[in-house]
């Protein structure tokens, strides 16, 4: 049975970005300046995400909003990447990340909580698929270095089975815990 070109394309995860989440973060006005006087365009800066632990950002330049919209979509699209995240709702662990002026902390968080971030970093993390976390900026408000400080920050994160492997150990024995010297004067009295 000979197969169209759709449905090889659906097969390898092409789709047409239905399951895709979209976040448009900013517009900006930009000019030219020319002989005859400014030229004005537009910059946006997008954010992309399944909602299941992937996720991208892009920017796009244009004359017009929709076509510089579509530009930083597909950048975004093609520059995913993929995070490990614990029961598939927070981060593994509490990471920082910095990317010039824009410094970010971002914490694990206990079921119910919910997102708690402003501005760039909330789109990020809710087009990532996180449910609790929170989030502080702590350098710039500039939302293209938070996204980048927040996108550093996420390439850290990992998981206890990608430590244990890199380690050769089990997870079991990472998780474990260890005896202190007062842990262990205490079990020999």
């Amino acid at each position: 049975m000979a197969r169209g070109r759709s449905d090889e394309r659906s097969e390898r995860g092409e789709r047409g970005g239905d399951d895709l989440i979209d976040k448009l973060v900013g517009i900006n006005r930009v000019a030219k300046v020319v002989k005859g006087g400014r030229r004005f365009g537009f910059s946006a800066l997008v954010v992309v995400g399944d909602g299941k632990g992937r996720v991208g950002y892009g920017t796009g330049k244009a004359r017009e909003v929709p076509e510089a919209v579509r530009k930083a979509t597909e950048q975004a699209k093609r520059s995913m990447i993929r995070v490990p995240l614990m029961q598939g709702r927070t981060l593994h662990h509490d990471i920082k990340g910095h990317f010039g002026a824009g410094r970010i902390l971002l914490r694990s968080a206990p079921p119910g909580t919910g997102v708690i971030a402003g501005g760039p970093m909330r789109a990020v993390l809710e087009a990532l698929g996180v449910q609790d976390v929170v989030a502080k900026s702590l350098g710039t408000s500039n939302p293209h270095n938070m996204i980048k400080a927040t996108f550093e920050a996420l390439g850290e994160v990992s998981s206890p089975k990608a430590i244990a492997a890199k380690r050769g150990k089990k997870v079991g024995e990472l998780t474990r815990r260890r005896e202190g010297p007062a842990d262990a004067a205490a079990a020999g009295a």
